[in-house]
C-alpha cells in the first residue's frame, strides 16, 4: 500500500509546490512509482510538470465532489513514474461546496482508497492555508511532509500548522504523523538561517530532515520549462538535494 504524505504549511511561497514536483521526480527515477494530487486552486504542480489546463478533462476539484472517478482524473506525465491528478481554479470553490456533505472532511481520503495500492506514494500538494481542502488532505494523509524557509515568520506558522496536525489527529485520522520538517531555500551563510534552524531543530529534533534545499536558479527556472530540476539540470544544486530527501525518505521508510 502506498505512503500517502500532504506537502503542506498554510504560509506561502515556502516551496511546497518545488518540493512536491521535485521529491516525486527523483523518487521516479530511482524506480517508484508515485501519484501527485495537485490539491491547490492555483494549479502550479499542474503547470510545472508541462500540462496544459484547457487539455484538461477531469481535475481533483470534479473528483472530490464526485463528477468524475479518481481514476478517470489521473493523467500520466512524461516523466518517470510520475501520473498526476491536476488542478484549476475550479478548486477554490470545493471548500464552500464541502460544507453541505456529512463527510466533507474525509473525501480525499475515501477517493484515493481505491487507488493507494497501485503506488509508492502519493504526495499531495496543499494550498496555502488551512481550510477544508487542506483539512482533506491531512485527514487522507499517513503524514505531512513540513516545507518551511528560515526566516522568523516561518516558526509562528510551523507552531500553527502542527496544531492543526494533532487536532486532525484526535478527530479523523489517528494515524496522522509528521514525515518531517524540510528547511527550503536554505543559505548557509546567512545568520538567521543559522538561527531558524537551531530554534527549529530545538522543538522539533527528530522531525527535521538531514537534507536541505539550497536556492537554486536551476529550481526556479525549471517550470517555466514545465520539468522537474532533476530533467532541467540534473548537475545543479537543487535537483542534487532533492535527489538526497529521495534517498533520505526511501531510508526512513524503509525502502518503501
Amino acid at each position: 500500500m502506498g505512503k500517502i504524505i500532504a506537502v503542506s504549511n498554510q504560509k506561502g511561497g515556502v516551496g511546497k509546490t518545488t518540493t512536491v514536483v521535485n521529491l516525486s521526480a527523483a523518487l521516479g527515477m530511482r524506480g517508484k512509482k508515485v501519484l501527485i494530487v495537485d490539491f491547490d486552486p492555483q494549479g502550479n504542480t499542474t503547470t510545472s510538470l508541462g500540462i496544459s489546463k484547457k487539455s484538461i478533462r477531469f481535475t481533483s476539484y470534479e473528483m472530490l465532489v464526485d463528477e468524475c472517478t479518481v481514476f478517470e482524473a489521473i493523467v500520466a506525465t512524461q516523466f518517470r513514474g510520475m501520473s498526476v491528478i491536476p488542478a484549476t481554479k475550479s478548486l477554490a470553490g470545493a471548500a464552500i461546496e464541502l460544507v453541505d456533505y456529512s463527510d466533507r472532511a474525509v473525501r480525499l481520503k475515501k477517493a484515493l482508497s481505491s487507488v493507494q495500492d497501485e503506488y509508492d506514494y502519493i504526495f499531495i500538494d496543499c494550498p496555502p492555508s488551512l481550510d477544508l481542502i487542506t483539512i482533506n488532505a491531512l485527514s487522507a494523509a499517513d503524514s505531512a511532509l513540513i516545507p518551511i524557509q528560515c526566516e522568523f515568520l516561518s516558526l509562528e506558522g510551523l507552531v500553527e500548522l502542527v496544531d492543526t496536525i494533532k487536532r486532525i489527529k484526535k478527530s479523523s485520522n489517528p494515524r496522522l504523523e509528521i514525515e518531517g520538517i524540510l528547511f527550503t531555500m536554505y543559505v548557509s551563510r546567512y545568520k538567521l538561517t543559522e538561527q531558524v534552524t537551531k530554534e527549529v531543530s530545538k522543538y522539533f529534533k527528530k522531525e527535521v530532515f538531514g537534507t536541505v534545499i539550497p536556492r537554486n536558479i536551476a529550481l526556479s527556472e525549471a517550470p517555466s520549462f514545465g520539468e522537474p530540476a532533476i530533467y532541467y539540470d540534473k548537475k545543479s544544486k537543487g535537483a542534487k538535494a532533492y535527489d538526497d530527501l529521495a534517498k533520505e525518505i526511501i531510508k526512513k521508510n524503509k525502502g518503501r
